[in-house]
């Protein structure tokens, strides 16, 4: 009932809390809490909102979809903590697996071969809208910087082309990119892979404003403004 999920969703929350503390402010709790408001509101807006079950596979779902990254892992037991904590909340089965499998397909590199999970169900389409929109607009751009920031990542250099056609394992090899290359090499791409109207809808207008501050970007670089 409705005081159970209150406490799966504090208990979540403290998770998100623990694990995600040592990360730079790309990745940190702030990023999960919008991810999770906007996946709510999205779903809310796809009409998902009469089903109590599908807006707790939306709302876990985007609160743990970041504790095992990739980019993060320190350790690949790491994986099975979102598994172990949904089993000692005692989430349903069928709840758990959807919400595991939202989680290990949402990612980018998974879609940037374009072999990507096709087969996207409603709570998976919210829940990676809402992700890939905390990734673009003004916040992506201020996120985007930061993660370079913290790789030492050069801002630009003319020479080092944004790679086209790329494969999972270059997209995941980070060596060598600038920070710019990135909006080419995938924000830039992200407003035509949103799964749902809703998405689409947001993604727009901070799109727009993206591809505006690139382009700014550029002209102060080559001495034009």
């Amino acid at each position: 009932g409705e005081a159970e999920m209150e406490s799966v969703r504090r208990n979540a929350e403290a998770l998100v809390e623990k694990m995600m503390k040592g990360n730079d402010a790309s990745h940190d709790a702030a990023h999960v809490w919008r991810v999770r408001d906007l996946a709510l509101s999205l779903a809310e807006e796809e009409g998902l909102s009469s089903d109590p079950h599908s807006m707790q596979i939306v709302e876990l779902a985007a609160l743990l979809h970041d504790i095992a990254d990739y980019k993060y892992l320190r350790d690949p037991s790491e994986e099975k903590i979102v598994e172990n904590f949904l089993d000692q909340e005692g989430v349903e089965e069928d709840k758990k697996l959807t919400i595991l499998r939202i989680i290990r397909e949402m990612g980018f590199k998974e879609e940037v071969t374009g072999n990507g999970s096709s087969d996207c169900f409603p709570e998976f389409g919210v829940v990676q809208d809402a992700d890939r929109l905390d990734a673009i607009g003004a916040i992506g751009i201020a996120r985007c910087f930061t993660f370079g920031g913290s790789k030492k990542r050069l801002l630009h250099d003319p020479s080092i082309l944004p790679r086209s056609d790329l494969s999972k394992e270059q997209y995941m090899n980070k060596e060598e990119q600038t920070t710019i290359n990135h909006f080419h090499e995938k924000l830039l791409k992200l407003k035509d892979m949103m799964k749902t109207k809703a998405g689409k809808r947001r993604a727009e207008r901070r799109h727009k404003f993206m591809e505006e501050f690139v382009k700014e970007f550029y002209d102060e670089w080559n001495g034009l403004n």
